[in-house]
């Protein structure tokens, strides 16, 4: 069940955002094990006006950027299952967007199941109720 919240330099664009959805999901999974049906996608723009690097506004440098912040469940995920993920997700976007530059984040928040879930249950709750449901 993760939750991503995608920012991109330029303007809105529902193509952009609709690419952007379909290979954070597919990478999420492949990388991270996540369910698609669970992985929520939230993309914002930011005109490059108001993005900087270096003191420099985006707009200037002729390039594009995105961070990326993830959240997951805590100890669902190998170090080198996030490494990867990183590593897939910036060479994704640098395929999807013009210019990347290095300066584009990837963070994996890992938090703790008790403190968050979804349909007003815990992931933690899952996890309980699901050792103690009766064995099929």
């Amino acid at each position: 069940m993760p939750l991503l919240t995608v920012t991109l330099t330029g303007s809105v664009d529902a193509r952009r955002s609709a690419a952007t959805a379909a290979i954070l999901t597919e990478l999420t999974q492949k990388h991270l094990g996540k369910d698609p049906a669970l992985t929520a996608v939230a993309i914002r723009y930011l005109d490059p006006d108001h993005w900087f690097i270096g003191g420099e506004a985006m707009s200037r440098r002729n390039a594009d950027s995105f961070s990326l912040d993830i959240k997951v469940t805590e100890g669902t995920n190998t170090k080198p299952q996030i490494a990867a993920y990183v590593d897939a997700v910036f060479a994704a976007m640098a395929g999807l967007l013009d210019g990347v530059r290095e300066e584009s984040y990837v963070v994996v928040h890992e938090v703790a199941a008790a403190s968050w879930g979804f349909g007003g249950k815990t992931q933690e709750f899952r996890f309980i109720a699901g050792k103690l449901a009766p064995a099929a």
